[in-house]
C-alpha cells in the first residue's frame, strides 16, 4: 500500500549505479530512509524531485524501520530564493542539519513544521540569521537544554537582569555580575521574544546588527558550551558570516 508522507530531503546517498537512498525528514514519521531507484538516470522523471533539499509529498511503500521505496513525488514549494544564493544555501544546510540532530535526540515531531516555517519566512525574503537563531532557541528544549528567559542563571533573581552569558547558561543579574560582556537591553528583550513568538505570524524583521549579534554570539556559545553538537553546516555558516 502506498502512503503519502509530507517530507523533506535532508540528504542522499548513492546507490548502487543510478539510484539514490533519500533520508527523509517527515511530518506523518520523522526521519526515514527512502531507495529511490533509478533516479540518477538523466532519463528518470524524478530526476529533479529528489535532489537535496526538496520539500514535497512523497509517495512511498512505506516499511517502519525499514527502507522505504519511493513511487512518486509531488513539490510543495520549490523553495526557489533558498537554492540560488549561496548565502541562503548555507543557512538552508545548516537549519535541515540542525532539525536532523535535534530529532535523533529527541524524535519530537513537531520539529518539522517549525523547520517548514522558518525556510518559508527565510525563502520570503526575511532575515536569515534572525529566523535561524528562532530556531536554534525553540529547539533547545528539545534537547533538555532550554534557557531560563525570565531569571538569573546563577541565583535565579527575576531583577535587575544586566547581560546575558552563553558559558554562564542564560541571563545575568546585576548582584551575579562580575565581568561578562554586557549586551543591550534590546537583545536580552528579544531573546524571550524569539522563543515566544509564532512563527507564521512574522511578516518583518528589523533589528539593528549589533543587536544581532549579541544574540548570535551567545547562542553559538550556549550550544557549544551545553548541546555537544558539532555540525559542519555550522562551521561553514559561521566562514560566511566572517565574509559577509
Amino acid at each position: 500500500m502506498i502512503s503519502k508522507l509530507t517530507g523533506f530531503i535532508v540528504s542522499t546517498v548513492a546507490y548502487k549505479d543510478t539510484s539514490l537512498v533519500l533520508n527523509i525528514l517527515t511530518k506523518e514519521h520523522g526521519l526515514i530512509g527512502v531507495l529511490a531507484r533509478g533516479v540518477k538516470s538523466m532519463k528518470s522523471p524524478l530526476r529533479a524531485t529528489t535532489q537535496k533539499y526538496t520539500y514535497g509529498f512523497f509517495y512511498v511503500y512505506y516499511k517502519e524501520g525499514k527502507l522505504s521505496i519511493l513511487k512518486d513525488v509531488d513539490i510543495i514549494d520549490p523553495f526557489v530564493n533558498l537554492h540560488t544564493d549561496i548565502i541562503l544555501i548555507s543557512y538552508l544546510g545548516y537549519v535541515s542539519e540542525l532539525a536532523v540532530q535535534v530529532y535523533k535526540e529527541s524524535e519530537e515531531n513537531s520539529l518539522f513544521d517549525l523547520m517548514i516555517q522558518i525556510l518559508q519566512k527565510m525563502n520570503e525574503g526575511l532575515d536569515p540569521l534572525i529566523l535561524v537563531n528562532i530556531f536554534e532557541i525553540k529547539c533547545l528544549p528539545f534537547l533538555g537544554v532550554g534557557i531560563l528567559l525570565d531569571e538569573c542563571a546563577k541565583c535565579g533573581n527575576k531583577k535587575n537582569i544586566v547581560t546575558i552569558n552563553g558559558d554562564a547558561g542564560g541571563l545575568i543579574c546585576a548582584n551575579c555580575y562580575y565581568n561578562e560582556k554586557k549586551v543591550s537591553l534590546k537583545a536580552i528583550q528579544l531573546l524571550r521574544m524569539y522563543y515566544y513568538v509564532d512563527v507564521k505570524s512574522i511578516t518583518k524583521l528589523d533589528i539593528k546588527e549589533e543587536t544581532k549579534k549579541e544574540i548570535d554570539s551567545f547562542l553559538t556559545i550556549y550550544y557549544s558550551r551545553y548541546t555537544g553538537m558539532y555540525l559542519k553546516s555550522k562551521n561553514f555558516l559561521e566562514k560566511f558570516k566572517q565574509i559577509y
